[in-house]
């Protein structure tokens, strides 16, 4: 069973990672943290090395609950919330895992919702975590 889990950073993003080892370690799954960047080559070198800092810590939360898990750093130049769905549809996954904090109405309609397009739109069961 592939498991992937969005990881942005947050600490309900963390909550999930430490989940998705659960679930991993109950089914005998295989994880995948994925980080979403939008952007493209005109992104700064720093940015990326950042995001990659965050993954590796994000790996480290499952310490032992789950085998190691495999990390990527997706930049495909498209919103987040597409980029996961893709990402799940091209590598199989059965389950998703993410985290979601509360925003208000006239929030996520400014800045949208990369949780909700991934629960509309994934080829799998979603799980969320808040």
């Amino acid at each position: 069973m592939k498991i992937m889990v969005c990881f942005d950073g947050s600490t309900v993003s963390e909550e999930a990672v430490r989940l998705a080892g659960v679930h991993a370690g109950a089914f005998g799954g295989k994880v995948i943290v994925v980080t979403s960047m939008v952007g493209g080559p005109e992104v700064a070198r720093r940015e990326f090395v950042s995001k990659e800092r965050e993954l590796a810590y994000a790996a480290s939360l499952l310490g032992g609950i789950a085998p190691k898990p495999e990390v990527h750093l997706s930049i495909r130049g498209m919103d987040s919330g597409e980029d996961l769905v893709r990402f799940a549809a091209e590598n199989d996954v059965q389950e998703m895992i993410l985290g979601v904090r509360r925003r208000s109405k006239v929030g996520k309609l400014l800045f949208g919702s990369t949780a909700q397009y991934v629960i509309l739109h994934a080829p799998c069961p979603v799980v969320t975590v808040r």
